[in-house]
């Protein structure tokens, strides 16, 4: 009978996630799972949960919540045998999108419970996990417009998490016009790269800004490398073309895009930059050091994911 932890925090998200949760822990216990609802105010006491499931060496550690959370849960389950699963509960969902489960919308109130019958028959894969200056990140880690914005959306209510598109689309208009990017000298596996750049982000998945765009067409979550897209320009129009050639995937023939696949990178900048790893702030630095450890992590997978997430 395999055991799991479920970690619920009941103020995240855009919906009160306590009986969803319950409700999805009941459809795993049906199936054979032993379980153990937890619930969590979020912050280090996840990390603290995800860390004693892996000490008890429980077969899966679930976050019901968002991107967010999820990175919480990873910094306590690295090196262990407790695989990651999620209840996506949270705002945007990114890393739920990336593995095919449906988003808990109003139309959708079942997507947890739905997310456990896909659950309960997954198989366990091990992913690569970024370090950014010491941080771990799944999905991304990355300076400039993007971590500009998180650093100024963040923390936001309920009410506004209910509006993540619209608001992030706001937020991006505006902010543009105040932030004309930074001058960066880049070291990525032995190349140097020098320029000013929007955006500069590493990314370990397909999709990105709240799951509307595919960054990384051909990401593989185990192949021990990342994409570092660089975004050159300083104006509120190059700002706007970036973001929607980011939408239509135009981004990947732009000349002012530049992808460099990377297992090792720093950058560096006169001035400290804004940082944000897997859409969190983190602390600015004028130095910023990315790696990639391969295969670090154990995950849940679901047996029809929507591309192809590794390498065999």
């Amino acid at each position: 009978m395999p055991q799991a932890y479920i970690v619920y925090n009941p103020a995240a998200g855009k919906f009160p996630s306590a009986m969803l949760t319950e409700q999805a822990a009941a459809v795993l216990q049906d199936r054979g799972w032993q379980t153990r609802l937890e619930r969590t105010n979020g912050g280090e006491h996840i990390t603290e949960l995800a860390r004693r499931a892996a000490n008890e060496k429980m077969d899966a550690f679930f976050v019901a919540g968002g991107d967010g959370s999820i990175n919480l849960a990873v910094k306590g389950l690295l090196g262990s045998q407790t695989a990651l699963g999620v209840f996506p509960a949270g705002t945007a969902n990114v890393w739920a999108k990336e593995l095919g489960l449906p988003d808990l919308t109003w139309t959708r109130l079942m997507a947890l419970e739905e997310s456990a019958r896909r659950f309960a028959t997954a198989t366990v894969r091990k992913v690569d996990v970024g370090f950014c200056n010491q941080e771990p990140f799944l999905l991304w880690g990355g300076v400039g417009l993007d971590a500009f914005i998180v650093h100024r959306i963040e923390p936001r209510s309920r009410w506004k998490k209910s509006f993540p598109v619209a608001q992030y689309s706001s937020s991006l208009l505006r902010q543009a016009t105040v932030f004309s990017g930074v001058d960066l000298c880049i070291h990525a596996d032995g190349e140097e790269i020098k320029g000013h750049y929007l955006l500069a982000v590493a990314s370990n998945i397909h999709l990105y800004a709240g799951g509307l765009a595919k960054i990384s067409p051909a990401a593989c979550l185990d192949d021990g490398q990342m994409d570092l897209w660089l975004f050159s320009g300083e104006t509120w129009l190059e700002a706007v073309t970036h973001a929607w050639n980011l939408w239509s995937g135009q981004h990947v023939h732009s000349k002012l895009v530049h992808c460099v696949p990377f297992h090792q990178a720093q950058l560096n900048s006169d001035t400290p930059l804004y940082v944000q790893v897997d859409g969190e702030p983190i602390e600015s630095e004028t130095q910023v050091k990315i790696s990639v450890h391969q295969r670090a992590l154990n995950i849940l997978v679901p047996e029809k994911a929507p591309r192809t997430l590794f390498m065999d």
